[in-house]
C-alpha cells in the first residue's frame, strides 16, 4: 500500500525515525570536530534519507522500514495516527538543512555546523517531545500554494 493511498501513519514510526536522525546528526557534529569531510559525507547520506522520505513518505523511508520490520511487531496496535503530507514536508525541510550543511562543510564549516545543529534541534524535538517543526509549518506553506480550482 502506498502513502498516496493511505493518509495517516502510526505516530511511533516518525518518532522512531526522529530518534535515529538525532543519533546520526549528533554523530555528524562529533565527526566535524576532526573531519569536516567525514561529517559532510555522513550528512550527505542523511540527506538521501530525507530525500527518500520526501519523495515516498514515511512507509518507504529507510528508518520507517526499520520501524516496521523491527520495532512495530513488538508493540501493541497504534492508538494515535498522524497525516502523511506534513511528515513528507518535514522531511523536505530536513533535506534543505542537510544540503545546506553538506555545502557548508565543503565551503564554510561553520555553516555546516549551524545547519546540522538546526536539523538536530528539529529532530530531537520530534523524537523526545513529539513536536514536529516541519509539520507545524506545513499548514502555513499549504495555504501559500495556489489552489488548483
Amino acid at each position: 500500500m502506498s502513502d498516496t493511498n493511505t493518509t495517516e501513519v502510526d505516530v511511533r514510526g516518525p518518532r522512531f525515525a526522529a530518534w535515529v536522525t538525532t543519533a546520526v546528526l549528533v554523530t555528524v557534529l562529533l565527526i566535524a570536530e576532526v573531519s569536516p569531510t567525514g561529517a559532510a559525507a555522513l550528512l550527505a547520506v542523511q540527506a538521501v534519507v530525507f530525500a527518500i522520505g520526501t519523495a515516498w513518505g514515511p512507509r518507504r523511508h529507510p528508518y520507517g522500514l526499520l520501524f516496521a520490520k523491527l520495532v512495530a511487531p513488538r508493540l501493541g496496535p497504534a492508538t494515535e495516527r498522524e497525516p502523511v503530507a506534513p511528515l513528507r514536508f518535514a522531511q523536505l525541510v530536513g533535506l534543505v538543512f542537510a544540503v545546506i550543511g553538506v555545502a557548508g562543510f565543503a565551503l564554510a564549516p561553520l555553516l555546516g555546523l549551524i545547519a546540522t545543529a538546526a536539523a538536530l534541534v528539529a529532530a530531537f524535538l520530534n523524537a523526545a517531545f513529539g513536536i514536529c517543526l516541519g509539520c507545524q509549518l506545513y499548514p502555513l506553506v499549504a495555504r501559500l500554494r495556489p489552489s488548483s480550482a
